[in-house]
């Protein structure tokens, strides 16, 4: 069985996807990027004004499933520039502690709406 899963305090998909799809005990979380949630506007700024967002949204989105941030088994980050890398994993560990998910950081050559960083998750329900 499985379901959408969405918040209000997430942007709503912008395309034929869903925010978020819980299959079974797994919460699926589609690629978030730095949207005001309440203005659809992409949030301007660093990639640490943007990755703090980011991670707000995929926060509201687990919220919604009754999950939180150490329910995270996965994540993949999609960065514009690498040489965002050390700001990312400076806000990365403010909403992560151990054990961390694993992880996959690769740079893209563009991300939706010129973002300059953008996160898939998969968490757990134990």
């Amino acid at each position: 069985m499985k379901r959408a899963v969405s918040s209000p305090d997430a942007p709503k998909a912008v395309g034929p996807y869903s925010s978020g799809l819980r299959a079974g005990q797994l919460l699926f979380l589609s690629g978030q990027i730095p949207l005001d949630p309440h203005s659809g506007s992409l949030v301007a700024g660093d990639i640490t004004s943007q990755a703090r967002q980011v991670l707000r949204n995929i926060g509201a989105l687990l919220d919604a499933d009754d999950l939180s941030y150490a329910s995270v088994v996965r994540t993949t980050v999609f960065l514009a520039d690498m040489n965002d890398f050390a700001a990312m994993n400076d806000v990365y560990r403010e909403f992560f502690a151990e054990p961390y998910p694993a992880r996959t950081t690769v740079q893209a050559a563009r991300l939706p709406r010129d973002a300059r960083i953008e996160i898939d998750v998969i968490a757990i329900h134990e």
